[in-house]
């Protein structure tokens, strides 16, 4: 007879989690709603550290200044840029006697004159993932990783979209997309560094970020750069969201399963949509020279590595114009087994002009960086 107050509370546990599910869906119909919960730019975990002291996030004193950026439509973007350590050193005594923090204009920093004045330098734009600011948790690890490639020669710079830290602004798709071709444009035009020194590196968010301005810079200018890195990239929103889940933990769209028309629904009424899939096809499809990387973790609990398989098949078809089934490039790719490490897949077209297009897939099986990254700077 004690069992049935047992199940009479689970019913009702079950009842009352099912109840608030759904509450939370009806909410995350409404737009701004949506947006809030995707790009979390109100979430972060440094409440006790400034962003304009990055010497709080182990740096040396003025080896990352913080700029602004001024977008076209008004936002002000707030950056780091971040010196390789060598050249820090190289330059320590006067780059320890500028101030610290945000300094106007940041033309005249020393850290901007050794990046716009060097012609071996090679730069790494980085876009982070939704949430937090550009200090955020391991993403100062990430910069690190990248300037050591050539401790005298790798610089890196990165923003937080409109909305994020002390940028000012709302995210949205547009707007992010008008963030990034802000900063890649300032690069080009005032730091006067040419696309064949430039890297643009995205992670999650990053990626969907990365592939548009890549697209907007082939079409618009028919400018194409020396790599595009995608660190755990998604085809579209609408399809992650089919599985993602919170944290690793809190599933969106994943317990509709069963209801696969209450699902579409509620997919098809996502308003962020960024499909990268079809961006990257058109970047492929408009490119003469492209070096294209895609970088998964197995073991990433919320972006499934599915999602790069979507993504480098969808890019190896647009290097035909007849298009290319499954089969066809599974047939042709080149496959590399590393072990316990993951694999690569490898995919390389000749275009017109002698040009080539190079799509290199990794898989690993722990999350981590990849030194084919840093041979794109070489």
């Amino acid at each position: 007879m004690a069992v049935a107050p047992i199940f009479k509370k689970a019913y009702w546990s079950l009842a009352i989690a099912g109840g608030l599910y759904f509450i939370v869906l009806s909410l995350l119909l409404n737009g701004w709603i949506q947006r809030q919960a995707f790009y979390a730019h109100n979430v972060h975990t440094a409440w006790w550290q400034d962003p304009d002291k990055p010497e709080q996030f182990g740096f040396l004193r003025n080896q990352v200044r913080p700029f602004n950026l001024n977008t076209s439509d008004g936002e002000v973007l707030y950056g780091w840029h971040i010196l390789p350590v060598a050249l820090y050193s190289n330059h320590e005594k006067a780059l320890i006697e500028e101030p610290t923090g945000l300094f106007a204009p940041f033309e005249s920093t020393l850290a901007f004159k050794l990046l716009a004045s060097d012609p071996e330098s090679r730069l790494v734009i980085n876009f982070h993932g939704n949430a937090g600011t550009v200090a955020q948790g391991w993403r100062t690890d990430t910069y690190r990783a990248l300037t050591s490639g050539a401790a005298d020669k790798i610089h890196v710079l990165t923003i937080d979209y409109r909305g994020y830290g002390y940028s000012t602004g709302s995210p949205t798709e547009n707007g992010l997309i008008v963030d990034g071709i802000t900063l890649v444009q300032w690069v080009m035009e005032v730091a006067r560094i040419s696309p064949e020194r430039i890297v643009i590196l995205g992670q999650s968010l990053g990626t969907a970020v990365t592939t548009a301005i890549a697209e907007h810079f082939i079409c618009e200018k028919k400018i194409e750069f020396k790599g595009i890195v995608l660190v755990a990239a998604f085809s579209d929103i609408p399809t992650l969201m089919l599985t993602y889940t919170i944290g690793g933990v809190i599933p969106i769209l994943s317990p509709l399963r069963p209801y696969p028309m209450l699902q579409q629904f509620m997919a098809k009424r996502i308003q962020e949509t960024w499909f990268t899939a079809t961006r990257l096809a058109n970047l492929v499809r408009r490119s003469t020279n492209l070096n294209l990387h895609l970088i998964h973790s197995m073991n990433d609990f919320e972006i499934p590595w599915s999602h790069s398989n979507t993504l480098f098949y969808a890019a190896a078809n647009a290097t035909s114009e007849r298009g290319l089934s499954l089969k066809q490039i599974d047939a042709v790719k080149a496959h590399q087994d590393l072990g316990d490490s993951g694999w690569t897949n490898s995919w390389i077209a000749a275009r017109e002009n002698g040009g080539k297009t190079t799509i290199r897939q990794e898989i690993v099986r722990q999350g981590g960086g990849s030194p084919s990254v840093l041979s794109l700077l070489q």
